[in-house]
């Protein structure tokens, strides 16, 4: 399709977003967003994310225990925890350390920690995953990131701070969306809903090509596939998932 026919199709997408856009034109889309839509929305959406991809989770997260650390404890950081979708997934004793840029997700936080009283919890820091100056270099075993890359202001930076804080050895888990092939119906629709998308849900880009930051990242072993998530009716059916070693 011609860069026109995706323009068209985005000013009339923009246009029935139109109450959004002008929400953020006065700067109360993005507070209200923070507090109150994101919390509630993707809490109902992960939920429904998490049923879909519950298997793919198990098997990837089914070696964790193999990246313990000398001292014999597992220590994990989970870049974006939101509602903590994952912690069930987490081997038994293990410590894990709790980041996110939204702290409006803490209700829902509170509830999974509860429910998933085998694993540790060290700590929950207020952090961006390009900023963890508040974890030291080098003091985790596996750095957890579930679709947090798309919505980050930078991968390479995010990257790299997951490389700084692992320890030799260490591991990087991911599952995110990504962008579909691009002679694909299913990209020509990512073009088209990106910049309403990106507004509406805190900034997540439909388009990003992951796998290739992951590739030029400074990992020594890197494991990755490309999956379909069954969400019908959406564009963020593509995947990669994964594990990279520092």
């Amino acid at each position: 399709m011609t860069e026109a026919s995706i323009l068209l199709c985005r000013a009339c997408l923009a246009l029935l977003a139109m109450p959004i856009y002008l929400l953020s034109f006065l700067g109360i889309w993005e507070p209200f967003c923070r507090k109150i839509f994101s919390p509630f929305v993707l809490e109902k959406l992960s939920a429904i994310h998490e049923r879909k991809t519950k298997q793919q989770k198990q098997e990837l997260f089914r070696n964790l225990p193999d990246f313990t650390g000398p001292s014999g404890e597992l220590k994990l950081l989970e870049i974006g925890t939101g509602y903590g979708a994952n912690f069930q997934f987490y081997p038994p004793g293990c410590k894990v350390t709790c980041t996110d840029i939204n702290p409006n997700f803490q209700q829902g936080l509170s509830r999974n920690m509860n429910k998933n009283q085998h694993i540790h919890y060290e700590r929950f820091l207020v952090a961006a995953g390009e900023d963890l100056h508040q974890v030291p270099s080098g003091s985790v075993d596996a750095v957890i990131c579930t679709l947090v890359l798309c919505s980050v202001h930078s991968v390479n930076g995010t990257l790299k701070e997951v490389l700084r804080v692992l320890r030799p050895g260490g591991a990087f888990y991911f599952l995110e969306h990504v962008a579909a092939d691009p002679s694909s119906w299913k990209y020509f629709w990512q073009q088209i809903c990106c910049p309403t998308w990106k507004l509406v849900f805190a900034g997540c880009c439909l388009t990003r090509a992951l796998w290739k930051d992951l590739e030029e990242a400074n990992f020594s072993e890197l494991n990755v596939r490309h999956i379909s998530v069954a969400l019908p009716w959406t564009p963020i059916q593509p995947h990669i998932i994964g594990y990279a070693v520092k």
